[in-house]
Formats: structure tokens, sequence, C-alpha cells
């Protein structure tokens, strides 16, 4: 089948599968069409500001209150939840991991998931966690929600299709999704195997970064987050519905889907995102910006400027300033930072983190280029590079990442990442001009 999507960044959508199924002029008649039932899906109080109350309204053939029986507990022991402190005994350090691999037993994405860190508080609403998901299952009558957070999908190998109560989602490498806390999905295989990526997000939604000077266009355009139309199916089959609540996992069985939305209307649904339609900006002159110009989406925190989440990508790009050090310079940092690799090479590590791959690099570790990666661009001719076929990205927070014990015990983390600067030499002898010999 094909799926279509609406364009633009919060906008107040409407979209219908069947004629008039959608109410006009209103949000709950006496007697909806077709004999739905009207539902209003909340993302904000409701008494948020305008610019930030964030509701929708479904129209759906049974409400959610029959989507749900009495709940059992369930166990998904590899997805952990803030706070989750004294989880191993791995000294601090930068850490850096090769791809997790791929799951030898039937694995769905719900099963798949693997946390690497958390952060901050659920309870508090504040704070992430990161994750990586491997699959080879689909989940056919087997749904999910989350209580505790939206979820930021970073698709690695193989392409996935999230089918939500609000409309289909197809999700390819080089794409992202954001799923709204409270929505439920499935998740199909399109390819015979996935992994990727998964940024949860307990605080404040992720939204679009201001410019500032930059101005009206660049970086990531509204034009470009595409939202699916509605979809539903009628089917009436022994299913499951998994529910993520305050870091426990409880399921209740039912016997119908609980995808079944008609039509629906607001701004509160989820979306995806081409990483290739980013528009980058950067020095013309000298200097190396911070890498704060590539963010595509931002979750405010409670103080100006520093967010409970950014999710930063470095795409292809031209590099032209002049008398200048190219790549991320050493730095230490108050913010925490996760990074992943889609493909191809990060130019500031060559060697050594691979797509597939993990960095951590927490607040105030010092962190930059390995001791190959400095000589190379020390040395460089300074003319109009770009660095092609590369993604990197980064889910950077104002809070610590805690290490769970899973990544902490993992055979794929490189024991010896703090080598790579093992070579970085003094240059230091006294003249202007330093030894560069």
């Amino acid at each position: 089948m094909t799926f279509s999507y609406m364009p633009g960044f919060g906008n107040d959508f409407e979209t219908e599968t069947l004629p008039g199924s959608l109410p006009q002029g209103r949000n709950s008649p006496q007697r909806p069409a077709y004999g739905l039932y009207a539902e209003q899906l909340s993302g904000s109080p409701f008494t948020a500001p305008r610019g930030t109350n964030e509701r929708s309204w479904l129209y759906r053939i049974r409400p959610s209150v029959k989507h749900t029986g009495r709940f059992k507990a369930a166990g998904y022991p590899l997805w952990k939840t803030a706070p989750n402190v004294g989880d191993h005994e791995l000294a601090l350090g930068q850490y850096r991991w090769n791809p997790v691999p791929m799951p030898s037993e039937p694995t769905d994405f719900i099963a798949g998931m693997c946390s690497i860190t958390t952060a901050g508080d659920v309870l508090g609403q504040t704070g992430m966690a990161a994750h990586v998901y491997v699959a080879n299952r689909s989940m056919v009558d087997d749904h999910f929600f989350n209580a505790d957070g939206e979820l930021l999908i970073v698709p690695q190998v193989g392409a996935l299709r999230f089918v939500t109560e609000m409309g289909v989602i197809e999700l390819r490498p080089g794409e992202i999704a954001v799923l709204p806390r409270g929505l439920v999905f499935k998740v199909e295989l399109v390819d015979k195997e996935v992994r990727g990526y998964v940024c949860e997000n307990y605080g404040a939604k992720l939204t679009m970064p201001d410019r500032g000077p930059i101005g009206a266009n660049c970086l990531a355009n509204p034009r470009d987050f595409k939202t699916p139309c509605a979809w539903f199916e009628d089917k009436e089959t022994p299913c499951r519905l998994v529910v993520k609540w305050c870091g426990n996992f409880h399921v209740t069985e039912i016997g119908h889907s609980p995808l079944d939305v008609v039509a629906w209307h607001g701004n509160y649904a989820p979306y995806k995102y081409d990483l290739a339609t980013f528009s980058p900006v950067g020095a013309l002159l000298f200097d190396h910006p911070d890498p704060s110009i590539f963010t595509v989406l931002t979750a405010p925190s409670g103080e100006e400027g520093t967010a409970n989440i950014d999710f930063v990508i470095f795409p292809p790009r031209w590099l032209v300033a002049e008398d200048t050090f190219r790549p991320p310079w050493y730095h230490r940092n108050i913010m925490s930072e996760f990074m992943g690799l889609i493909h191809g090479q990060y130019d500031a590590k060559e060697e050594g983190f691979v797509p597939g791959g993990i960095s951590l690099h927490n607040l105030m570790l010092a962190h930059g280029p390995d001791a190959p990666g400095f000589e190379k661009a020390s040395r460089a001719q300074l003319k109009p590079v770009k660095l092609d076929n590369t993604m990197a990205f980064m889910f950077e927070t104002r809070f610590p990442q805690m290490l769970t014990r899973y990544a902490a015990e993992l055979e794929t983390r490189q024991d010896n990442y703090i080598d790579c600067w093992a070579d970085l030499k003094k240059r230091f002898d006294g003249t202007p001009e330093g030894d560069w010999s």
C-alpha cells in the first residue's frame, strides 16, 4: 500500500478515511457519523498557552477505554528508565561501542529495545534515555504505548513501518520519526532485520529550535516534516496492548485492534523527517561554529537556552574556512553527548567509530579528534572540501547520562577507546612556530 502524508511542523491537521467521518464546526457531536466515538488525546495541560497547547480529536470505532482490560505485569529487562543509578561497576570514562549484534531469536521492536544510558528522572518528567533497537520480527497483534515520554526513532539498518492509531509512517535509514507520548502503535518490518537508535524524551516535547540571527530559512524547514493521513483497521482478533508507565511494563489482552481511528484533527500527532532535507549553515571565512548549529529538534528545559534534549546531526557539507582547524575542536561540555553513526565516516573519528556504533562523552569529560584525525586536519591543504557520504547524530542533554549494566557489559564496548588520543604529541617548544616535526 501507498501511505499519504501532510506537510508541516506543529500544524493543526485534519484527515479522514471515510467521507464525512470528520465532524465540521464542532468536536463532539451527539451522534458522530458512522457510529464513531469522539475522544480527545491531550499532549499538554488543558490550560497551557496557545503556542504550546497540544491536543487532537480522534473519531474511532471504539473508545480507548475498550482497548484495555485488566493489566498484568510484563517484563522487558533490557529497557531501563531513569533514575537508574549504580547499575554496574564500570569506572568513569569516555566510552565507545561497535554495533549491537542482531538477535538470533525471534525479536520484535519492543523486545529488542536495549537501553544504553538514562538521565534525569521519569517521575519528574525531566531527562531522557538512549536506546538501541534490534528486531527480526513484526508486531502482528501486539501493540504498545509509552506513557513515560515521546520516542525519537533513528533507523540505521533496515526499513520499518510504524502503524499508529493516527496513521502509518514508513521509515528508512536517513529518516527519523517522532511518536508522541501515549500514542498506540505497532511496528512492522519492511526488511528482514532492523537496527537503530531511540531517544526517549521524558520532558517537554521536541520542537524546532529558534534560528536567531540565521533568520527564517535553513536548518530544518517546517514543510519537510510529514504527518501521516488517517488510516484504520477494523480487526476483531485477539490482540495485546503493552504499556510503559513510570518505568514499569504492563500488558492487557483485548479482542480487537486498537488502531481504529477513522478520522482525526489537531496538532498532537506523529511525524517523520528526511535528514537529507536539512540545510546546514557554517563558517564561510574562519573558525568552526558550535555544533549547536546542526540542531534539528530540541526539547526545552526550565532554563532558557539549556535543553532537556537536543537532537543534532552532522550531515554532508562543504568545509571552506581559512586558517582553521576544521574538525570539531577539543572541548569539555556541561552537556552530555550520546553519538551514533548512521552511515559513512565521522570527520573527527575516522577509525573505530563505525556505522551502527555508539560513543558517550559525559558532562565535563574531555573529548575531540583522535590523534590521526588531528594530524590530518593540522596538515591539510585548506582548499574547499566536501564531507560526503556521512551522517552522524547526537542526543545531547543537560543531565549526566548514566550507563546501564547492559551497556557496561556489552561485548562490543571498545575497552581501548581512550587510546585513540595516546599519540597526541607535545608541540610546545618555546618558539612561536612550535615543533611540527
